[in-house]
């Protein structure tokens, strides 16, 4: 059972297709951590020329999973409710296994930090036991006030 479904997503955060990358939300713990499940089928766009023939999920996507995943765990704090997160810095990225058609990867975020508008995560992406990517996430929350 999930926490949040792909239209609870949606409305926490401003990506639609083609640059939705996560299907739900399986754990959330806001301000502390979030687990996210993102289905990669051969049906995804950038599959046709990443590469033909031997398609693999870019490196800079997996990051945007991941720094998605970190949105909706930023963004379901109190504090920035129905504010937008943007990435401020990537840190020590690294790409450890190649993503392929037909793999589930785990989005695994935790906060690090918070100061005012702004967040420190660190990031796992997993297939299976085998972490595909990892990285430091900085998050800054557009300060302008809500409108609900």
């Amino acid at each position: 059972m999930s926490v949040l479904e792909a239209s609870e997503i949606m409305q926490l955060i401003p990506n639609r297709y083609p640059i939705l990358f996560m299907d739900r939300v399986d754990e959330l713990t806001p301000g502390e951590a979030i687990v996210v499940t993102k289905n990669v089928t051969i049906n995804e766009s950038f599959f046709q020329g990443h590469f033909p023939g031997n398609p693999v999920m870019p490196g800079v996507l997996i990051i945007e999973a991941l720094a998605q995943a970190a949105s909706i765990l930023i963004l379901k704090s109190a504090q920035f409710k129905g504010q937008t997160a943007y990435l401020g810095a990537i840190k020590r990225a690294k790409f450890r296994q190649i993503v392929r058609p037909g793999d589930v990867l785990k989005l695994h975020v935790q906060f690090e930090k918070q100061r005012a508008n702004m967040g420190i995560v660190s990031c796992q992406a997993l297939v299976g036991d085998k972490v595909a990517c990892e990285t430091e996430l900085t998050f800054i929350v557009n300060p302008k006030a809500t409108t609900d």
